[in-house]
């Protein structure tokens, strides 16, 4: 996460202009309300990868927006869900520990359905936080019926932490459509401390390259396999060589049986072949410049519990 230290040393080298708001938000909610989707809207660009399958998001991406005004500094977290296993934990964990130290914390919540428990333990959480709260009502495209019952939701929590519910600010938009994701953004640049940037204006992410691919490749899976076997996969990038015509990135996409490695591959690898010619597509688009994809189906037995594996793929520390 973005630490004290990254605000110190930035500011030794950014212009002191005292009209200039920067700081760091934290991107909260339940899994699959749309966090990396709005994320990507905010910065035009695509720094977080989407699919229709809940908890797509395993690591802590940071995306940056340098305007004029300032620079927002985004910490898109996992959706926190109901955990059973190692990974889903470290998950968890990574994405409750963001609220600290941000200047403010953006709740995301579907505005199309009633809340859910997920929901109301953000909302106890951070009515303990001495921070700028934001409550983010997205995919109201697909309707409104939960917006009033989440704000009642918040209501009665905030009367039992004793909390003034009006602490909480209110923004429905739509990330798929785009409605009002500018005044959410201007919202935010009016709460942020005046400071100087705390990254280079050039810079995106920060999300280190070999992490940012893995997902590119994991995001091609999930959108071809759905529900059948996304949380059972995993993708490792263990080298990536540079050259002037191009890179070639290898690695291994990880499964826990031997039933699952047959599924990723596909007919006489047809699936694999598809999902590679479609990540190397989309990361040629990204970095300008040609992608080879080396990928290996290996079977990793249970490394969704494997704290030295999770630590490998950059799930934990």
């Amino acid at each position: 996460m973005c630490t004290y230290q990254t605000r110190v040393m930035w500011s030794n080298c950014s212009d002191m202009n005292p009209e200039l708001h920067c700081g760091m938000i934290a991107v909260v909610g339940r899994a699959n309300v749309g966090k990396s989707t709005l994320l990507n809207t905010i910065l035009e660009e695509k720094v977080s990868i989407v699919s229709p399958v809940a908890q797509t998001t395993r690591n802590l991406v940071r995306g940056i927006l340098t305007e004029p005004r300032g620079q927002l500094v985004f910490l898109d977290t996992p959706g926190v869900h109901k955990a059973s296993y190692d990974l889903g934990k470290v998950m968890n964990r990574i994405a409750r520990a963001s609220v600290e130290g941000s200047d403010a914390v953006m709740l995301v919540l579907d505005a199309s359905r009633k809340p859910q428990e997920e929901d109301e333990g953000w909302m106890r959480r951070l009515a303990r936080e001495n921070v700028t709260r934001v409550f983010v009502l997205n995919k109201t495209d697909a309707g409104s019926s939960g917006v009033r019952p989440l704000r009642e939701t918040w209501e009665a929590v905030a009367a039992e932490r004793e909390v003034p519910a009006d602490t909480a600010n209110w923004i429905e938009v739509s990330a798929r459509t785009g409605k009002a994701v500018r005044e959410l953004v201007s919202f935010l640049f009016d709460r942020m401390p005046a400071g100087p940037h705390l990254f280079p204006e050039d810079i995106l992410t920060d999300f280190p390259k070999k992490l940012n691919i893995a997902d590119v490749v994991r995001e091609r899976f999930f959108l071809v396999l759905r529900d059948e076997l996304p949380h059972a996969l995993a993708v490792e990038i263990e080298e990536v060589d540079e050259t002037s015509a191009g890179w070639t990135a290898r690695g291994s996409i990880l499964v826990e049986k031997n039933s699952q490695k047959g599924i990723v591959i596909g007919n006489k690898g047809r699936q694999l072949k598809k999902v590679r010619d479609e990540a190397e597509k989309e990361l040629a688009e990204m970095y300008g410049h040609p992608v080879k994809l080396d990928l290996w189906v290996k079977v990793e037995p249970k490394w969704t519990r494997n704290f030295w594996v999770l630590k490998r793929l950059g799930y934990t520390t």
